[in-house]
């Protein structure tokens, strides 16, 4: 290189040796994209999600393209080219489109063309095969070894899952809170209640090494724990003391609220938790608790409104069960597939009308009386001639093998009193109609007929009915006016509905019934008919005291004495509904018929599972169902911490927020159902335990910058608490709460004429004594108008399944604390026991509140400021004196300012808070 100096030379070669390898590593980097493996979850599903799936999805099919599934993305679409040809990105239409440089042309034809880079890794993706991969939360979740993670941080193996991810993110844990917050947090989570200063003290005291795992087992085994999480529960099974609906009329299911409490004191595996709930009555031999548990999805609304149609609401009924079902136990986002296939996921229109083939042979048909009901005696008579007829019913049948089945039956025949058939099955009426669309009236002369009955040997008719004169007779004759008459039953004046029994001939197949109303001289009704039901005589007739069981046995059917809860009932195979596909989700609309069954994307039923509500329950509680565990792992972990390990509770779908820990997620999901065998108790304790729960929640200005929604974990949780404990809280601290369990629904005092009551008596009386002051899950839920103070607190109507509570933070919250009646009075309740504990000292009477309150010391700078708010507050009450009265019912100035101060401690952030 002559001109060029020695150092001018180096300086060159060196600078073309640096090209070379940039060159020469950019080369190496491109060739190695495009040999490295296109993953279709992370890389290919997004995109696709993002940018086509809106109009080549489940919803549309723009172009007769979809990109639900893949043997739809590479079938020919409208114009018979194939959008996708596996190894072929030339002869791909999607690829020619989405390069295309004419915006008429382009794909996606609204907004801006795909990025370059998107548009290389679905080129590199379809000349790697196209391939298809299901969604993560599709897969069986697999054993999962726990990191192994050299650090002297950790109590069990949550840790470690936990610690990898905060070291990935140059975290570090926090310490452990101190003692006192660790055990307000703790009791609040388990058991919904706060510890006592008693609780603290016990505590403080134990230096074992254990004293914090003595302190979990004691809240485990409390019978507070299972109040706590029946109130979660109750969101998902969208319980309340009414139907919903205009007219919201009082319904009686009290005692499924108190299922849920036993069930999760008693620790009932989830499996069968699960079980029980969605089929406990087609379970072998079910005990009362198992139907009763059944009333998880009755639930569900029921119309009283004059005029509307059963049917339609039945449907509505069964269509919310679906949809429930699959939210609470698979995270999944069903409802729209009422109308088309998933817009996202991989379920086809078809799959949500087998999913509710599994629930359409129920025998609740949206009636006044929410048949079929259970009915449990109070009276002890009554139980006593309940278990004579059973007895009767044993010694009178021959056959060794029917003794017990015949007994059940006759019981189920007086408790639950089905198969019913309703009015609105009559499809001819002839002078008459249904009086209010719901119970049938014929005028003389009139007849109603039923169509296609199944007549199996039954030889008697069981009606309930009502009527204003005891002149009139009905005739049943079979399959015409003139057919062979079956039976006659001669009314009796009845001023409200009870049950006759009328004796028929017996006969076999399927007929149509026609009741002929016949009352000469006479005008109006006949009678009101609420329902009808074929069945056979009790055996032993003419054995000695058959006629004193016969009347045991019709008093027990017609007795008021009962508790009765709405429960679900299969109907008999010869009353069972076909299902068919609605089209675009129009219940009026029926298309193909189809069985129940599961979409494609989930494991198949387990082998030998009927094709009924059991099987399903069996199906999700299967542990190769992918997604139970961790749904409910997520569910209680949320609870715990804030958030889900999967944000989203209700959509694990597609869609859906990704796992934060993945493989934590699916380690618990594996412990709760291997090693804990679905304990629930001990998947709450395994998480408790945990050195990641127990961090301190206090915060730095730069892991808020860093984590600011806390989802690496890096500092313990800190939440308000939710509408029931906030109240709850207040009642406890104050002395006011009753230990009180069961029963019930109660009406503590809410404000004056919240209840507008249209159609029906209800009317809001306040609960007396110690049911003034109940936990909050056994208020009296009015789904047109719940407890106000609870709804300010994001309690929702529970009109229809909630998985998740939106929390707000809103200044009419602070409003219900500072003058609802419940908390002026829990102020009050508080006052007091500051004045008793020290009856002359303003300074200490503050501390025991606060620390009453909080289980903590009270800082210096907040005693000073609740000492300045005495101070002014009684300077007020020396000059308003008839305002000492209005708050407090007495002349005690003292009282009356100390009230004032506890009522501002009860609405400190730290109160409302979990931290």
């Amino acid at each position: 290189m002559p001109g060029f100096s020695r150092k001018k030379k180096i300086f060159l070669f060196l600078m073309i040796g640096v090209v070379t390898l940039i060159l020469t590593y950019g080369v190496l980097h491109v060739l190695s994209q495009e040999n490295q493996k296109v993953d279709f979850n992370t890389q290919i599903r997004p995109i696709l999600n993002k940018k086509c799936i809106t109009c080549h999805g489940g919803v549309k099919r723009s172009s007769e393209f979809s990109l639900l599934f893949r043997t739809d993305a590479l079938s020919p679409n409208e114009s018979g080219k194939r959008a996708i040809v596996p190894g072929d990105p030339k002869a791909s239409e999607m690829i020619r489109r989405i390069r295309h440089h004419d915006p008429e042309e382009r794909m996606p034809p609204e907004g801006d063309p795909l990025p370059k880079e998107e548009i290389e890794l679905l080129t590199r993706w379809i000349e790697q095969g196209a391939s298809w991969e299901d969604h993560w939360a599709y897969v069986k979740p697999e054993p999962v070894a726990v990191p192994d993670i050299s650090s002297t941080w950790g109590h069990n193996s949550i840790d470690p899952f936990v610690l990898q991810k905060l070291e990935e993110n140059d975290l570090q844990p926090s310490p452990q809170a101190d003692k006192a917050t660790l055990l307000r947090r703790v009791s609040l989570d388990l058991t919904g209640l706060p510890p006592t200063r008693e609780d603290l003290q016990n505590f403080l005291n134990d230096d074992s090494p254990q004293a914090y795992e003595k302190v979990v087992d004691r809240l485990l085994a409390s019978p507070h724990y299972g109040e706590r999480w029946a109130a979660m529960w109750m969101d998902l099974a969208r319980y309340a003391d009414s139907k919903g609906y205009e007219k919201d009329d009082q319904r009686s299911i009290w005692q499924y609220r108190d299922w849920l409490i036993k069930a999760f004191n008693e620790d009932k595996p989830f499996d069968q938790f699960t079980m029980e709930q969605l089929a406990g009555d087609l379970l072998p031999n079910p005990t009362d608790d198992q139907v009763l548990a059944t009333a998880f999805h009755r639930n569900t609304m029921n119309n009283d409104e004059g005029g509307t149609d059963d049917e339609e609401f039945r449907v509505a009924a069964i269509i919310d069960r679906v949809n429930t079902t699959w939210s609470v136990w698979q995270g999944t986002t069903m409802a729209c597939v009422q109308c088309h296939s998933h817009p996202y996921d991989p379920i086809r229109h078809e799959d949500y009308y087998k999913s509710l083939a599994f629930f359409n042979n129920t025998a609740d048909e949206d009636v006044p009386s929410e048949s079929p009901v259970l009915k449990t005696f109070t009276a002890e008579a009554d139980k006593q001639k309940l278990e004579q007829m059973k007895n009767w019913v044993i010694q009178q049948t021959a056959s060794a093998d029917e003794k017990l089945e015949k007994a059940q039956d006759f019981v189920n025949l007086v408790r639950i009193t089905e198969p019913k058939i309703h009015p609105h099955s009559f499809d001819q009426i002839e002078k008459g109609s249904l009086a209010d669309n719901k119970y049938l009236f014929v005028e003389p002369g009139g007849y109603a007929r039923l169509p296609d009955i199944p007549l199996q040997g039954e030889d008697h008719l069981f009606v309930s009915y009502s009527a204003g004169r005891s002149t009139g007779r009905v005739e049943i004759r079979m399959d015409s006016l003139s057919g062979k008459r079956l039976g006659v039953w001669q009314v009796q004046q009845k001023d409200n509905f009870e049950i006759a029994v009328i004796p028929i001939q017996p006969q076999s197949g399927r007929h149509d019934l026609f009741l002929i109303f016949k009352d000469p001289g006479q005008k109006g009704a006949v009678c009101h008919i609420e329902w009808m039901l074929l069945h056979e005589t009790l055996p032993g007739k003419n054995q000695p005291g058959y006629a004193d069981i016969e009347r045991k046995f019709y008093s027990l059917l017609n007795t008021n004495e009962a508790i009765t809860t709405p429960v679900m009932i299969e109907k008999e195979p010869a009353y069972q509904r076909k299902t068919h596909v609605f089209e675009r989700g129009n219940w009026m609309v029926s298309g193909e018929e189809v069985q129940p069954g599961i979409p494609q994307a989930w494991n198949d039923l387990p082998e030998g599972a009927p094709l009924n509500r059991l099987g399903m329950a069996q199906w999700l509680v299967s542990k190769d169902n992918p997604l139970t565990a961790r749904v409910t792992v997520n569910r209680f972990w949320a609870q715990l911490f804030g958030t889900g390990i999967v944000e989203t509770i209700e959509d694990f779908g597609t869609q859906g927020a990704k796992p934060s820990h993945p493989e934590l997620l699916d380690w618990l999901a594996q412990q709760f159902m291997y090693e804990h065998r679905w304990s629930t108790k001990k998947l709450l304790k395994q998480m408790v335990m945990s050195a990641t729960y127990q961090q301190s929640s206090k915060t730095t200005p730069s892991l808020l910058e860093i984590d600011p929604d806390n989802r690496w974990l890096a500092r313990g949780p800190r939440i308000r608490l939710d509408a029931e404990q906030v109240r709850d809280q207040a009642l406890a601290v104050s002395g006011l709460l009753s230990d009180k369990m069961y029963g019930p629904s109660v009406m503590p005092p809410q404000p004056a004429g919240i209840w507008q009551v249209v159609y029906s008596g209800l009317e809001w009386k306040t609960s007396e004594g110690e049911d003034q002051n109940r936990r909050a899950l056994y208020t009296y839920w009015r789904r047109t108008s719940p407890y106000p103070s609870m709804i300010a607190f994001d309690s929702p109507s529970r009109e229809f399944c909630v998985t998740q509570r939106i929390n707000t933070n809103t200044p009419l919250q602070a409003l219900v604390t500072l003058n609802d009646t419940v908390y002026i009075a829990a102020a009050q309740a508080l006052a007091q026991r500051m004045l008793q504990e020290h009856p002359n000292q303003v300074e200490a009477q503050i501390k025991a509140g606060y620390q009453m309150a909080m289980v903590q010391e009270i800082a210096d700078e907040k005693l000073a400021d609740l000492q300045l708010l005495y101070t002014e507050a009684l300077a007020h009450f020396n000059k308003n004196p008839e305002a000492v009265k209005a708050l407090t019912g007495q002349q005690d100035k003292q009282l009356a300012a100390l009230t004032v101060v506890a009522n501002a401690i009860m609405n400190l952030d730290e109160f409302v808070t979990k931290a």
